[in-house]
């Protein structure tokens, strides 16, 4: 199948199985003490591996792993900023949005947010308010201990900015 045909095919497949999502990790090293991370996903059943392995060697990147609880799903994820902002963003731009009403939302948040923090803004308290409203925008926000309320911690954290400006 030619490259392209593939690609809009890919395209088409992400509509319907694929998701991105914002992961909120606890990292002590951090300056607030977390990670806004973009993240990208694929899943499917084990069946159907030779079409996550297709979307790797389009993407040039990911990994292919058992889905937590159910060894009989694959996912396909991206999970490294740079590979979503030079990889995920451009085929998302030319080949899935024109098509998608799935992904409108999601979309312009997570392009957002990798535009935010390539500029520095997650060092910032200002910055990273403004990437915890974009974040809590997402009806579920991943964390490594299940799901966590970004709603919560832009709560908090504007709690301590407006005590540090008092």
């Amino acid at each position: 199948m030619r490259e392209k045909y593939k690609k809009f095919f890919l395209a088409g497949f992400i509509e319907g199985e694929g998701s991105l999502c914002i992961s909120l990790k606890k990292n002590a090293s951090s300056k607030f003490g977390i990670n806004v991370d973009p993240e990208f996903f694929i899943y499917q059943r084990k069946s159907g591996r030779a079409l996550l392995e297709m979307a790797q060697q389009i993407f040039h990147t990911g990994t292919i792993y058992e889905k937590d609880g159910n060894r009989n799903v694959l996912v396909f994820a991206i999970r490294n900023r740079r590979s979503i902002k030079e990889k995920v963003i451009p085929f998302f731009e030319k080949y899935v949005m024109p098509f998608s009403q799935k992904f409108k939302n999601s979309f312009s948040i997570i392009k957002r947010i990798i535009e935010l923090e390539e500029r520095g803004a997650h060092q910032t308290k200002e910055g990273m308010i403004e990437i915890l409203k974009l974040a809590s925008s997402f009806k579920t926000l991943e964390g490594k201990r299940g799901k966590w309320d970004a709603k919560k911690l832009l709560e908090n954290l504007l709690r301590d900015h407006t005590s540090d400006s008092e």
